[in-house]
């Protein structure tokens, strides 16, 4: 485990909450990001994640230290994330609207050539489009592994599940993802 994140959980647990702050701060934007790809929704992602880091901070006591804090966040707030999916259901929204775009720095390289920025914008318009398709228990372990580039070790830890079954429900999602994004619509 990450040495300084150790330092911080034992702080804040000797009764110095300013600790957990920095753990926060550290960790928030990646976490956000993260649940942004599974909930789809921005405000929606800044609520799970901050019930995630309200649930770890009252379960910081439990925390073994067995895996990396961020693993063990990162689960908190995908249990949190696949429950929250689970109650909506496939909401079909027809605004058309882009909430990420709204929150990711621009690239200035697209400003150069419209043309590109058109078909990236496109193009990721249909992957989030076939990623809210997906189950969310196909959608979490595609977002772990290919987006946020986690080690299987890890995505199975979050999701506390055996490797064998993070493997397969990465094949499975993958393949359905394929299909989704070369369908004729």
């Amino acid at each position: 485990m990450n040495l300084d994140d150790r330092r911080l959980i034992a702080e804040c647990l000797a009764g110095r909450t300013s600790a957990f702050g920095e753990l926060v701060r550290r960790y928030q934007d990646r976490l956000y990001n993260a649940v942004l790809r599974v909930v789809d929704h921005g405000e929606d992602a800044a609520d799970v994640v901050q019930d995630a880091f309200l649930n770890a901070y009252q379960s910081l006591n439990s925390f073994k230290g067995d895996s990396e804090f961020f693993t063990w966040l990162y689960r908190i707030a995908f249990n949190a994330a696949i429950s929250l999916r689970r109650k909506r259901k496939a909401v079909l929204s027809f605004d058309g609207g882009d909430e990420r775009a709204a929150t990711e720095p621009a690239d200035p390289s697209e400003y150069a050539r419209p043309g590109v920025a058109l078909e990236r914008s496109e193009e990721d318009g249909q992957l989030q489009a076939a990623l809210t398709r997906l189950s969310p228990e196909h959608r979490v372990v595609l977002v772990l592994k290919d987006l946020e580039g986690q080690k299987y070790e890890d995505i199975a830890q979050v999701l506390d599940v055996p490797i064998g079954t993070v493997r397969s429900r990465l094949h499975r999602a993958r393949m359905e993802l394929k299909d989704l994004l070369h369908r004729p619509e």
